[in-house]
């Protein structure tokens, strides 16, 4: 490959770019956080790497950058960071998807048991002082509904079989001719979701954010849900219609949430969920190892590898249906 210029969209003083050494010694890069920042390497530049920043500022670059030959992006979801002139070009674009997964799928697993052993009543017994003896839940045996059945769902799927949990799925394709996922008991189309939620325990959202997505566990599912039913999200936001939910959990038509994702971050300061005691928030951090940058920059340099031999990339997203 004779190009080896690559545009990191990134802050120059983020830790995780000295990593970037490890890249061919031949390989030119520029970095920044501005326009101006790019304006000298842009014109010859293969590689665009948004690393942290917006995609305002890749937009911007990408029409600077005219020989760019394939464009990758640190975090798994691409909302905000998809747009006309790099949906319709044939550039690749792939993303950071499986790279967080396992720890997505721990946090699954705590949530599950947060309200099945309800810690929050052992936490304030404890805080007063109080002992006061009470039922919990076996989680064995129960079901586990993953809506948006990809990597995390996979994730999920197999650390709650390990705790004996039946899984269900729910798939844009709907269900295969033969179900070759040994993890997963039943597989649902979009169509069939009311059905697959009034059979789970726990509903885990790993879903994307599309036009299809947004918005799609609103009234009408959590009227479908067991009473007992617990939400979990680690995928976005507004895959869930968050006045649905408040209200679903004010008027305890479900049991719990627990909640990685919001449709407004941070989380600002009177919002409902603060408030309620049957959720679990978590500040967008459930991914947030020790190391779970170092792990996106390794994965990126384990990418660049495959381009600069010329080896098919690992995550080429469908950019036309966002994921």
């Amino acid at each position: 490959m004779d190009n080896n210029t690559v545009l990191v969209l990134a802050d120059p003083a983020e830790r995780q770019l000295a990593m970037l050494e490890e890249l061919p010694p031949e390989t030119t890069l520029a970095v920044g956080n501005s326009r101006e920042a790019f304006e000298w390497a842009a014109p010859e530049a293969a590689v665009i790497f948004n690393w942290s920043l917006a995609g305002g500022l890749l937009r911007e670059v990408f029409a600077m950058a005219p020989h760019v030959r394939w464009v990758h992006v640190r975090a798994a979801g691409l909302d905000n960071l998809l747009f006309p002139e790099l949906v319709d070009s044939p550039v690749p674009l792939t993303n950071g998807s499986g790279v967080f997964s396992p720890s997505l799928g721990e946090f699954v697993v705590g949530a599950i048991l947060y309200f099945a052993k309800d810690f929050r009543r052992m936490i304030r017994a404890q805080t007063a002082a109080v002992w006061e003896p009470f039922d919990i839940v076996e989680v064995s045996g129960q079901t586990v509904g993953i809506v948006g059945y990809g990597d995390i769902g996979r994730a999920v799927a197999t650390r709650v079989r390990a705790l004996g949990m039946q899984v269900l799925a729910l798939r844009r394709q709907g269900p295969p001719l033969y179900n070759v996922d040994p993890l997963v008991t039943q597989v649902y189309g979009p169509d069939r979701r009311h059905e697959m939620l009034a059979r789970a325990d726990y509903v885990v959202v790993t879903a994307p954010l599309t036009p299809a997505t947004r918005g799609m566990i609103g009234e009408a599912e959590f009227a479908a849900m067991k009473p007992d039913a617990v939400v979990i999200n680690v995928g976005r936001g507004p895959v869930i219609d968050e006045a649905a939910l408040v209200e679903a959990l004010t008027r305890r038509r479900i049991k719990g949430a627990a909640l990685d994702v919001f449709n407004q971050e941070p989380l600002p300061a009177g919002h409902p969920f603060y408030k309620l005691e049957n959720v679990l928030l978590s500040p967008h951090a459930a991914d947030h190892t020790p190391d779970w940058m170092d792990q996106a920059m390794r994965f990126f340099l384990a990418q660049f590898e495959r381009f600069h031999k010329g080896e098919p990339l690992l995550n080429v997203v469908d950019k036309r249906l966002g994921y």
